[in-house]
């Protein structure tokens, strides 16, 4: 068994003033009370919130607090992400650093898939992070919408990552996708995962560590949340191995593939599909992007008809909306209709039909 402790911190963040201190602070009650954590992870962007105004310099205060944090704790530190800006070309990136337990940030991160076209203007990293633990493993790290996308953590295991850490900002409501995305992940590439979110303006929680079977081992609510799991790295190259509950080998098989890619070969025009959705923006009111129908846009739509209602939509100038139909049944609450005399006594017909203008709560119509 090889075992180590990973807590992550689910907390709340504020977009317009730093969170350091509060980060901070988590941090020493989380090792005051769970002692034996060797690796925390926090949410994507948590010292200063998702305002790339506040981006810093590669090298700066903060990062010295959080290099002081770990050798203080004497634990592996991964302080979320934080926008840097490179002082040559001025391009902000959203980069994590790793920090080991003698306070040495060994690895820095930059965000490979910004969650474009809402993150337009952050800069792509285009190098993966991969560390060892000594005696213990070797693990990775990815940002949020990087796990979106197979590639990256085909490559990170492919070098052999164990444990999958991911600092996560996801404040909308594809929550959700991402949880099913993150158990994925686990049982296509046989590894650990952490996916950290926040709250506030760092997310809506639901934080979740998932095993290489892919089972969740804790998942967070709504609230503040601190979560100390001990893997057992073990486990994955057992799991590897033999494969998981002792079936799929995926790592092997896609090992021994006996066959490459074109999509990957921009150049072999598998992809031409690709290029014709349209640009990467952010949709606007009233889009029809890729219905691939042209609809005017004064077209006015027919009435519906349902079953035993025939209806007929009086005319209407082009360019105006139908003028409501007349409810023939407004205000008469209190009238008695004339009743027709029935062909046939009501004792003779067991089941009358029933018009749909008699059935109680007659605004809902059926579509079958």
């Amino acid at each position: 068994m090889t075992p180590f402790a990973i807590a992550g911190v689910q907390m709340y963040v504020n977009a317009l003033e730093s969170n350091v201190d509060g980060m901070i602070q988590r941090l020493d009650i989380l090792m005051a009370r769970f002692p034996w954590t060797q690796m925390v992870l926090f949410s994507e962007l948590a010292p200063f919130g998702p305002l790339d105004r506040f981006a810093l310099p590669p090298e700066n205060e903060t990062l010295e607090v959080f290099q002081a944090a770990a050798r203080k704790h004497r634990v592996w530190l991964i302080p979320g992400s934080m926008f840097l800006k490179n002082p040559e070309d001025g391009r902000v990136y959203n980069t994590a650093v790793v920090i080991n337990p003698e306070g040495e940030i060994i690895r820095r991160y930059a965000k490979m898939f910004p969650f474009r076209p809402y993150e337009s203007g952050i800069a792509a990293g285009t190098e993966f992070c991969v560390f060892d633990v000594p005696e213990v493993g070797r693990f990775g790290l990815s940002i949020c919408y990087d796990m979106w996308f197979p590639e990256t953590t085909r490559q990170l295991t492919s070098q052999g990552v164990e444990v999958l850490l991911t600092p996560v900002l996801t404040g909308t409501t594809d929550r959700d996708a991402e949880l099913a995305i993150a158990r994925a992940t686990a049982a296509q590439f046989q590894c650990y995962v952490f996916a950290v979110n926040g709250l506030g303006a760092g997310g809506v929680g639901k934080s979740l560590v998932v095993d290489p079977t892919s089972m969740v081992l804790h998942q967070s609510a709504g609230q503040e949340d601190m979560f100390p799991i001990e893997v057992d790295l073990s486990m994955v190259r057992r799991q590897r191995e033999t494969g998981m509950k002792g079936l799929g080998q995926v790592l092997k098989s896609f090992r021994d593939r006996s066959t490459d890619f074109s999509i990957y070969d921009r150049s072999s025009g598998t992809d031409a599909y690709l290029n014709t959705l349209g640009p990467l923006e952010v949709p606007h009111q009233g889009t029809r992007a890729g219905l691939h129908v042209d609809v005017p846009a004064q077209r006015v739509p027919d009435a519906p008809v349902f079953k035993g209602h025939e209806t007929t939509t009086p005319a209407v100038q082009p360019g105006f909306a139908p003028e409501p139909l007349p409810n023939p049944t407004a205000g008469t609450a209190n009238i008695t209709a004339p009743v027709e005399t029935p062909a046939a006594p009501a004792a003779a017909t067991p089941n009358p039909p029933v018009k749909p203008s008699d059935l109680p709560g007659d605004g809902t119509t059926s579509s079958g």
